[in-house]
């Protein structure tokens, strides 16, 4: 499986900005999907995931009513909606998939996109 994400840019604080995954190769509905994000100096931190055909998602405490994931199992596509964003949420994100459920530790995801850089102005 290979991921590709977009979407990443320089906005200022309250914006809003959508993130994009493009997954190739052998991918299936039963695939679980998630973005993970990496500030400067800090872990690689889970963010949200969406389950195999969308039917459940979860998103970290930090996240939660402000980020959206969402899939798209026909065109291969796994997105997050992010509104309301601080400079806090700088970081680079990251999508990544696995075959089925592994937990929120971004060790145990198998499959990771390239990443894309998300700035946050105050």
């Amino acid at each position: 499986v290979q991921l590709q994400a977009s979407g990443g840019g320089l906005v200022q604080a309250g914006d809003s900005l959508t993130l994009s995954c493009a997954a190739s190769g052998r991918t299936s509905s039963s695939t679980f999907w998630g973005w993970f994000r990496q500030a400067p100096g800090k872990e690689r931190e889970f963010v949200a995931y969406t389950s195999n055909r969308g039917s459940s998602t979860y998103h970290a405490d930090s996240v939660k009513g402000r980020f959206t994931i969402s899939r798209d199992n026909a065109k291969n596509m796994v997105y997050l909606q992010m509104n309301s964003l601080k400079p806090e949420d700088t970081a680079v994100y990251y999508c990544a998939a696995a075959s089925y459920y592994v937990g929120l530790s971004a060790s145990d995801w198998r499959y990771w996109g390239q990443g894309t850089l998300v700035t946050v102005s105050s």
